[in-house]
């Protein structure tokens, strides 16, 4: 492609010149034909001359066209012409030629001449010249030196003078390439510097020396460039002159590319020397153009940066101007660029530890950097107002003009939101550092295309100042930080690298969960940091020196810069860089252990934390002299952690919600500032010693203020915000503030925690400030009140302090030290926690045991302290003692011993002082020991829950811990004439708490007791049982006696009692015999003091405890029950069973005197007792019975027990008699018992009970005025032993015991109390179910027993439905019994309706007539249920009876009184049945159900009777009855009363009198369609069947009803319709109507059933001979209604009929 551009340009040079330029067409000609001759070579030739696929020239081989040295002829004459078109085509084409090294060498100088000639070209080709000058040094670097190389820089200075813009940076840039090229090339001669000769020589500081060609040409160009600068003639470039500014960029790209070469060519470094540095220092004293200034300041940069070593005092003098430039009265941007060149030389570690080691630490040199440090001081306090220097650190204040939208969100992205809001349109200055208005987008030493200066913002001298500090301190930790971590695994090295990235992480971060403290020991290797400064022979030991000297050197100016900036207004960004600063720049001091520095920032750090002026407003708000609780006493208070989070929250909200947040607490800036405290402390924990007292101080006052907070919700008036901060500012700072707190928190767990790893020596430290901080205002007190000690408390001192805490600048108040107080105690228990394996590994002295025990238990027990310090204190001895006693589980026996010997000790210790008889004390005094001892008891029932079970030593002291609540009676106190014990209990909750250890040991430690311990055990319980504090305890030490005994039984197979022992030896030889060797004989003994014990017990005069101890000596009896032979218990029983019975009744009898004085609660009290030990006794004689009926006495023993219930039923009292029947039952359930063939009881036996039971049932003193009387349990117990009874005696059962047992269970039904049957409607009452089942189980097969069940369910059946009694007494309902015995009466006479007995007793007529009742009552029952109501029961179980025995009755001969109350049940229950006011149905009930219900009952029981009905035996007037309820139960319309018959009146009296008519609709029956089936009845009643004599009957006593009930509906339509004019009739009247005239015309009479009409002789239709009268008015009435009258017409036909007409 570029040997076809040559060919097309040389033929256009071709022709273009054919006419003028002879000269330049022959030239051309000659190449285009050199050109084509080459292009007719093979390709193959192409590439052996040289040719590659990388060369940009395509298809021409470059061998053989710089081998023709005259084809760029035409091209050189071409730019002589000054013809704008040759010259451009002729640069083309050398361009062309240069990059594709086609030029001729011999010809390099001629054409870098036409091209210096052709720059007078156009813009073009000037471009195109510059484009070909780098690729000339390129690829002729061997030719171009020299002059061919100042050809070539010429070129570019000329082009550079250039107006056109585009050309003169284009050819500056090429310039700035060529120089930079010059020396690569110097790279390039250097490394083969062996194979280059020397051609020249230069000057150097020690003399001159030989120079290479690359080398010669630098350091001429170098030097001329040097010269062109200071506006000098150069020496070897020939150039008129370039812009300064330009020259300064050529000498920093040199020196910024090539630093190198500087530092190995002494000629070079010499230049730096004579040229560059003077003037450099001479140009920055000078006022120079801003242009001019940045890019001095730059090269400055750059040599102080990479060329220090070379240039010692130049440097020395160049740093010292820059700290002289940053003096006040330089321009500010002058004195930005230096700090921003300072910002460069801090953020180089190595650079600043360089400066230091060649100034600083050298004598007689000036100190640099200490000066530099210093200046930061000068600057930080120069202007005040500008930072926003205040009492404690602020959010900045925008200005004016600041664009507030854009400041806010970048604010509110860092999590500061609102801190600007009220600042907008204040004419004010910006105040404080910030991200907005102290930076600038472009630094100013980076603004090279800016003439004049930028607008500096004030503040940015102070961004650059943190941002040297930042940087400063970065490098000395980079440095030193690794260098002190011992060697380890690469996971714990790379932790302990990554502090600074986790510590010091100033985001606030949210902790998942609070945590853990780690209780294991430390496996580090090496937990101390190593200190650089001890590795001697480490390679980097000088630079460590160099470090620990710029630490020492310079840490007061740092001090003092961040010290002021910690107190200024900065922004998120700026505070936290601050702060991390400051901790690693402490971090380092501490790990090279420069006390001072690293003491002096930690302090500092700590008033940042907690500025004095908040601790000082903080202290003085609380002004309420209340004691806080160790619950709520101190944010800082909780045991693992740092703050509370109740009062975290608390705190939060009260802050949120106030209107005005007060400037004087503690903010997020704060906390940070503690944070970092606190992860310092993490780091440099063992390293710390003496400076422990700082850390943990701060912490306390951070405590103490947020305490204090928590105490104001609101602020004092007297505190005023500053006047350069908003309310705005102090929302802010709390924004994120429970954030923060719980970071504060999680750093505070793990310094805590990191005490893990600390030596012992470490460890003591840490506590031995926390004593100091703790015992603070012992210091403060005067010795002349020295606190009341004991003998007994370890003298605890404390090691003198290196370092004391700074003193509070305020009068601390008494609520303020108990704050500080609880903190340190608190602390104490959170590190003892931490180090648990340490105080149980080590020894008591060499672990810190000792100082910990002793301080915690001196103020527990001092009567000095506040109560709320002396409880905390009490409660972390007593974690501290647990959780080192769960430690030792995992020891071996002897070292498990040892400690548990230790901390045994520690609890005595603890506990011995509260019960010093020299003691004073006041009342509330008083009352803290008591809580105290109180929390030491607790402390041992924990220890006895988590480790009991390990416990090798020591139970002899925990037992005489547990007793410490009980004080014997001595001379100091007078013992109370009343008092029956020789001791006397401390407090009642003492008592509970040291019970609860007792409680321990008697459920799970009995079996890790020594021998010895038992004794004292079985005292211990008899003093707990006997106490009067607390009835629970007594009641619960009861229960523990049968646990020892239990226990004494279980531990020796060959325990027994012997007759000696049981009659017994004196308690004092039964003391020494339990005592003894022989297991046997002392675990008797010991069981026989037991009993002692407890039988002294059963005489209490507390109910609960006297049955408890009865109830548990008689389960003792009943444990060795089996072991105990049939002689054995006829003896118990006489001599202790019976002779508890008696006296019991002795009690009762005393109880039930009309003169005794016992209160009413006493006498109930015994009346329990009597059931307790009924209770028991029954359950003895019931679980042993055939043990007991193998001897010959039980006869004789079984009636003097049933003589001692006897006895007790004459007391009258419920509960006992309840409790008697109860017994009996459960004592006669255990005898006779079918299928094991033993015989308990014999007939006397069992007569013996009968009679105690039919005696009657027993009759209870019931208090009238108690309506909630509950007898139902002592009935359930009856009845319940009538079951026995019956179960012993049915084999010679008979009907006198038949009848006398129902009569007993009604009576039983009767006297239940209505409480007991709330509910018994739907459901029966257990009792009522009891009797039921007693009934069902008698038996019937004895002659009599039918009849007289039958008759006893008839009157359980009528309960329900008798009439309330008049009096206000309740009474139950008995509705679920009476269902229930409808069933069971139904039964028994279907089982028994061939019987005659069962009628001629009248049971039957009983039962119906009962069954009668309910169905008589329906809807007039006034008892609502949710069941089967009982009238349908009723039905049912009637019409099953009559079904069964109406058959029997009709053929039977029976008394004819029998039948007739038989038949008239039978009416009673058809006109039941038909019948119904549905004016009061329940809301249950569904008419339409029960109409359909009755209908077919109805139907059923029709089927039945008719025509049994109509027998002479049965009177006229029963069957009157029965027709009559039909003629009611049809009527559909009630009629007026006057048409209804009257008492003696003829029923058909007033048939044909008229009666007034109504309009008005009457409403028809709700049960119409059993109205027409009673209708009907009547019809069939009356019509003719077989005219036997039943039929008639019937049919006569029906006719006047039928007639009757015909001439009613009749009557009424003679008189309503014609009233009705042309309405017509209502339906369900005219339905009627229709119904029955159509009834009347179809029916064929009994002949016999009407009496004949005078003068008419008639068969079947004498029913319409009585109606005539009105059929024939109906015609009249009926003139509108045809069917009406069709069908009346049809009646006058029937009797026309009769006339024969």
């Amino acid at each position: 492609m570029t040997a076809q551009i040559l060919a097309s340009e040389l033929a256009n040079l071709v022709q273009e010149s054919k006419r003028k330029h002879t000269d330049l067409r022959n030239a051309a000609e000659k190449s285009l034909d050199e050109l084509k001759g080459l292009r007719s070579t093979s390709e193959t030739q192409l590439a052996a001359g040289g040719f590659s696929s990388t060369d940009e020239i395509t298809g021409l081989s470059q061998l053989d066209l710089s081998q023709r040295p005259n084809f760029v002829t035409p091209f050189l004459i071409a730019c002589g012409t000054k013809n704008a078109k040759f010259t451009g085509i002729a640069v083309v084409c050398l361009q062309k030629l240069v990059v594709s090294r086609a030029l001729s060498r011999s010809r390099l100088r001629e054409v870098l001449e036409a091209l210096r000639e052709a720059t007078s070209a156009g813009q073009d080709v000037q471009l195109k010249i510059l484009q070909a000058l780098p690729s000339f040094l390129q690829n002729y670097a061997a030719d171009i030196k020299g002059d061919l190389l100042v050809s070539s820089l010429i070129i570019c200075t000329i082009l550079q003078a250039s107006k056109n813009g585009v050309v003169n940076n284009t050819a500056a840039a090429t310039l700035q390439q060529l120089v930079v090229s010059v020396f690569d090339k110097v790279v390039v001669e250097d490394r083969v510097a062996l194979e280059v000769p020397t051609i020249g020589e230069a000057p150097a500081e020690d003399g001159v020396v030989q120079l290479r060609a690359a080398a010669l040409d630098a350091y001429r160009v170098f030097n001329d460039l040097c010269l062109l600068t200071e506006s000098q003639k150069p020496q070897f470039l020939r150039s008129s002159g370039i812009p300064q500014t330009f020259g300064l960029e050529l000498i920093e790209s040199v020196l910024t590319n090539h630093a190198e070469i500087f530092l190995s060519h002494p000629e070079q470094a010499n230049i730096l020397r004579l040229r560059v540095m003077p003037f450099i220092i001479s140009a920055l004293s000078e006022k120079l153009s801003f242009a001019v200034t940045v890019r001095i300041v730059r090269i400055l940069y750059t040599l102080l940066k990479r060329h220090l070593s070379i240039l010692s005092s130049e440097g020395e003098m160049a740093l010292g101007l820059l700290t002289h430039m940053l003096d006040q009265d330089t321009a500010l941007w002058k004195r930005s660029l230096c700090m921003e060149v300072l910002r460069g030389i801090f953020a180089e570690a190595a650079l600043v530890r360089r400066i230091f080691g060649m100034y600083d630490a050298q004598e007689g040199k000036r100190p640099i950097l200490r000066d530099l440090v210093a200046a930061f001081v000068r600057i930080s306090t120069e202007k005040p107002s500008v930072i926003g220097l205040g009492p404690q650190s602020t959010i900045p204040v925008a200005g004016q003009g600041i664009s507030t939208g854009t400041d806010q969100a970048m604010l509110e992205a860092s999590g500061v939101p609102g801190i600007i809001s009220s600042s907008v349109g204040s004419s004010e200055p910006a105040a404080g550092v910030s991200v907005q208005w102290s930076t600038m987008r472009v630094p100013c030493i980076d603004q090279l295309d800016k003439s004049d200066p930028p607008s500096v913002p004030d503040s940015y001298i102070y961004s650059l100042t943190l941002a040297c500090i930042s940087g400063f301190s970065e490098g000395l930790a980079k440095f030193i930080l690794p260098l002190t971590v011992p060697d380890r695994p690469r996971k714990r090295v790379a932790k302990s690298s990554e502090f600074d990235s986790k510590t010091s992480d100033s985001r606030p971060s949210t902790p998942d969960s609070r945590p853990t403290p780690e209780r294991q020991p430390s496996y580090k290797k090496n937990p101390v940091p190593v200190n650089p400064l001890a590795l001697e022979g480490h390679p980097l030991y000088e630079d460590v020196k160099i470090c620990a000297g710029i630490v020492d050197e310079c840490w007061p100016a740092i001090l003092a810069t961040c010290s002021t900036f910690l107190y200024s207004a900065l922004d998120q960004e700026y505070y936290h860089g601050l702060v991390r600063s400051f901790q690693k720049f402490t971090h380092v001091a501490g790990l090279l252990r420069l006390t001072t520095p690293r003491d002096a920032f930690l302090t500092t750090l700590g008033k940042a934390a907690v500025p004095p002026n908040v601790l000082t407003a903080s202290t003085t708000q609380v002004t309420t002299p209340t004691t806080p609780t160790p619950e709520t006493s101190s944010m800082f208070s909780n045991a693992r952690g740092l703050l509370s989070v109740d009062n975290l929250s608390l705190n939060e909200r009260s802050r949120q919600s106030s209107a005005e947040v007060t400037a004087l607490c503690l903010n997020t800036r704060n906390l940070l500032c503690l944070r970092a405290l606190l992860n310092l402390g993490i780091a440099l924990g063992p390293t710390l010693d003496s400076a422990w007292v700082i850390i943990l101080g701060t912490l306390q006052q951070a405590d103490l203020v947020l305490f204090s907070s928590t105490k104001s919700s609101r602020p004092s008036s007297s505190h005023q915000k500053p006047e350069n901060q908003s309310g705005g500012d102090n929302s802010a700072l709390l924004i994120n503030f429970g954030t923060e707190i719980k970071a504060v928190e999680t750093a505070a767990s793990r310094l805590l925690e990191s005490s893990v790893d600390f030596p012992n020596l470490s460890f003591l430290e840490v506590v031995t400030a926390l004593c100091t901080l703790f015992g603070k205002e012992d210091e403060i007190k005067q010795p002349q009140s020295p606190n009341v000690s004991s003998p007994l408390l370890p003298d605890a001192r404390r090691p003198p302090q290196a370092h004391q805490r700074v003193p509070s600048i305020i009068n601390t108040t008494a609520v303020t030290q108990v704050q500080e107080n609880l903190f340190a105690l608190a602390k104490l228990g959170d590190v003892a926690s931490i180090n648990i394996h340490r105080l149980t590994v080590y020894g008591p002295d060499v672990s810190g045991w000792q100082v910990l025990t002793s301080e915690l238990i001196s103020a527990s027990c001092s009567p000095s302290r506040p109560s709320s310090v002396r409880l905390r204190a009490a409660e972390i001895l007593m974690r501290i003692i647990l959780e080192a006693a769960s430690a030792t589980v995992s020891f071996s026996e002897d070292q498990r011993a040892a400690v548990q010997t230790v901390l045994l000790q520690a609890l005595n210790n603890a506990i011995q002082p509260l019960r010093s008889t020299e003691r004073k004390i006041s009342v509330s005094t008083h009352a803290t020991d008591i809580d105290i001892h109180k929390i030491i008891l607790e402390g041992l029932k924990s220890i006895l829950e988590h480790c009991g079970e390990t416990f090798i030593n020591g139970w002899d002291t925990a037992f005489e811990i547990i007793g410490s609540v009980f004080v014997a009676y001595d001379t100091t106190y007078d013992r109370p004439s009343s008092a029956s014990k020789p001791f006397e209990t401390l407090s009642p909750k003492l008592i509970r708490s040291s019970f609860g250890s007792l409680q321990l040991i008697c459920s799970d430690f009995l079996s890790s007791l020594p021998s010895t311990c038992f004794l004292i055990l079985v005292d211990t319980l008899y003093n707990f049982c006997t106490q009067d504090e607390d009835l629970n305890i007594s009641l619960t030490t009861v229960t523990f006696f049968w646990v020892l005994s239990d226990f004494i039984s279980g531990r020796t197979s060959s325990f027994s009692l012997s007759p000696d022992l049981i009659q017994g030896s004196s308690e004092e030889a039964l003391v020494k015999m339990a005592s003894g060797d022989d297991r046997t004989v002392s675990d008797a003994a010991l069981w026989m003091l037991l009993l002692l014990r407890l039988t002294a017990v059963t005489t209490d005069g507390r109910l609960e405890l006297r049955n408890s101890a009865i109830q548990t000596l008689l389960r003792i009896f009943d444990a060795y029950g089996d072991q105990l032979s049939p002689e054995a218990w006829s003896m118990c029983l006489q001599s202790v069973i019976f002779k508890l019975l008696s006296s019991i009744e002795t009690q009762l009898e005393m109880a039930n005197n009309v003169e005794s004085e016992m209160s009413e609660s006493d006498k109930v009290g015994w009346n329990e007792t009597t059931v307790v030990v009924l209770s028991g006794i029954t359950n003895l004689l019931a679980n042993y019975l055939d043990v007991l009926t193998g001897h010959s006495t039980f006869e004789a023993s079984w009636k003097t027990l049933l003589v001692h219930f006897k006895r007790l039923l004459g007391f009258k009292v419920l509960d006992i008699n309840t409790a008697i029947f109860i017994s009996l039952r459960k004592i006669l359930s255990k005898g006779n018992v079918e299928g094991r063939g033993i015989t308990n009881f014999n007939r006397s036996s069992i007569d013996l009970a009968w009679t105690l039971w039919s005696e009657g049932l027993p009759v209870v003193n019931i208090n009238l005025m108690d309506k909630r009387v509950d007898n139902q349990n002592y009935l359930l117990a009856y009845v319940h032993t009538s079951q026995e009874i019956y179960r012993l005696v049915q084999d010679y059962l008979d009907v006198d015991r038949i009848h006398r047992m129902l009569n007993l269970l009604r009576e039983a039904t009767l006297q239940a109390s209505a409480a007991t049957y709330s509910a018994d409607i739907d459901y029966l009452t257990p009792l009522q179910s009891l009797v039921l089942e007693s009934l069902k189980m008698i038996r019937t097969d004895i002659d009599g027993a039918p009849a007289a069940l039958i008759t006893q369910v008839a009157e359980l059946m009528a309960l329900a439905f008798e009439s309330t009694s008049t009096t206000t007494e309740k009474r139950p309902t008995y509705v679920a019994l009476s269902k229930s015995v409808m069933m069971l009466s139904e039964n028994l006479v279907l089982s028994h309706s061939t019987e005659e007995h069962i009628y001629t007793s009248s049971a039957v007529s009983s039962s119906l007539a009962a069954l009668a009742k309910p169905i008589v009552l329906k809807y007039s029952f006034p008892i609502k249920m949710k069941t089967t109501p009982p009238w349908r029961q009723a039905t049912t179980s009637a019409l099953a009876i009559l079904k069964a025995i109406l058959p029997i009755i009709v053929n039977a001969d029976l008394n004819d009184e029998i039948t007739r109350s038989i038949w008239i049940s039978i009416v009673s229950i058809a006109k039941g049945i038909t019948a119904a006011d549905c004016s009061i149905t329940p809301e249950t009930s569904n008419i339409t159900e029960d109409q359909e219900f009755d209908i077919t009952s109805f139907l059923t029981l029709r089927s039945l009777i008719t025509p049994a009905l109509g027998s002479q035996i049965i009177p006229d007037k029963t069957r009157r009855l029965y027709t009559e309820s039909l003629f009611y139960k049809s009527l559909i319309h009630s009629p007026p009363p006057e048409e209804l018959p009257r008492l003696n009146q003829e029923l058909l009296a007033t048939l044909y009198q008229p009666r007034k008519g109504q309009t008005i609709e009457p409403t028809p029956s709700p049960r119409t369609k059993i109205s027409y089936v009673c209708f009907d009845e009547l019809i069939s009643l009356v019509s003719l069947h077989d005219s036997s004599p039943l039929r008639i009957k019937l049919a006569q006593a029906a006719a006047p009803y039928l007639i009757l009930r015909a001439g009613i509906t009749l009557r009424a339509y003679i008189a309503d319709q014609p009233l009705r004019g042309w309405m017509p009739q209502p339906l369900s009247q005219r339905k009627e109507l229709l119904y029955i005239l159509k009834a009347l015309v179809e029916l064929n009479c009994e002949p016999e059933a009407i009496p004949d009409t005078p003068g008419v002789d008639s068969e079947g239709k004498k029913h319409l001979h009585r109606l005539y009268p009105l059929l024939a008015k109906a015609v009249r009435a009926a003139s509108r209604d045809q069917e009406v009258l069709e069908w009346v017409g049809k009646a006058l036909d029937e009797v026309g009929m009769e006339f024969g007409l």
